[in-house]
C-alpha cells in the first residue's frame, strides 16, 4: 500500500495536464488545483477509504463544489462507497501503479426513492403487531409480521388439529394465509388433505422457541366440520 506522498504526484500530473495549477498542503489541503477564475479542485489522499477521509472530504465542501476523494487501494465494498460518495457530492479517484483512474465527479445528486421498497417497508410496518423488536438487536430472529403471522397460525394448528384453510382464514390468520402455506419457508406446516393443513414436528419446535405453545391442548373427539 502507498503513503499518502506517493498519491500526489500522478494526481498533480492528471489535474496539470487539464490545465490547473496545482499546489500541496494549501490550508489544510492535501491538494489544490486552480485553473483561471474556476472554482479550486481540492483532492484529499489517504492510502484506504475510510470515515476520516469522507470527513474530511465533507468540511472540504465548503470552499469548493469540486472536492475529490483519491485512494492508494480499490475499496472493498466498491457499489457501497460509490452509493455514498454521490449522496455525499464527491468525486471518488482511485491511483494504482503511479496511474489515477477517476471513477466519480463531484456532481450534485438527488436519489430516486424506490417505490417499491417504500411500499415494501409501510406493509411491513402495517402488518407488524406492537413493536416486538428492540431496534438494533443482532444474534436473534427478527419478530416480522410474516413469523407473527405464521406463528399465529401455528399456534391454532397446535390447538385444535388440522384445519381447513378457509378455518383459518376466518380465525384470526389473516388474508394471506394461504400465500403462507404455500411458501412455508419455515417447514411448519403439512398439507394433510385437500385445502387442510397440520402441523410438523419442525412448526412444534417453532412454537416453543418462541414461548408460544398453548397451555392447554383443546381438541374434540368429534372435530368440527371446518376442522376437517
Amino acid at each position: 500500500m502507498p503513503l499518502e506522498s506517493d498519491l500526489y504526484a500522478p494526481v498533480k500530473a492528471l489535474l496539470e495536464g487539464q490545465g490547473y495549477v496545482v499546489k500541496g498542503e494549501v490550508r489544510h489541503c492535501d491538494l489544490v488545483g486552480v485553473r483561471g477564475a474556476e472554482p479550486p479542485v481540492v483532492v484529499e489522499l489517504k492510502r484506504a477509504f475510510n470515515l476520516g477521509l469522507v470527513m474530511q472530504g465533507v468540511d472540504r465542501l465548503t470552499l469548493t463544489d469540486s472536492v475529490y476523494l483519491a485512494v492508494g487501494t480499490w475499496p472493498k465494498r466498491m457499489r457501497d462507497v460509490k452509493k455514498l460518495c454521490r449522496r455525499l457530492g464527491l468525486g471518488l479517484m482511485i491511483v494504482a501503479h503511479a496511474h489515477v483512474e477517476v471513477i466519480l465527479d463531484p456532481l450534485p445528486y438527488t436519489p430516486r426513492k424506490n417505490t417499491r421498497r417504500v411500499h415494501r417497508l409501510l406493509g411491513e410496518h402495517a402488518r407488524r403487531v406492537g413493536d416486538p423488536t428492540r431496534g438494533g438487536s443482532t444474534r436473534q430472529p427478527i419478530m416480522t409480521a410474516y413469523r407473527q403471522e405464521a406463528l399465529r397460525c401455528a399456534s391454532l394448528l397446535a390447538a385444535h388439529g388440522p384445519m381447513k384453510l378457509s378455518a383459518l382464514r376466518t380465525s384470526g390468520c389473516g388474508p394471506h394465509i394461504g400465500r403462507l402455506l404455500q411458501q412455508d419457508v419455515y417447514g411448519w406446516f403439512e398439507r394433510t388433505g385437500r385445502a387442510v393443513y397440520g402441523l410438523t414436528p419442525e412448526g412444534r419446535r417453532g412454537l416453543e422457541r418462541f414461548g408460544m405453545v398453548p397451555t392447554e391442548v383443546s381438541r374434540s373427539p368429534e372435530p368440527d366440520a371446518q376442522h376437517v
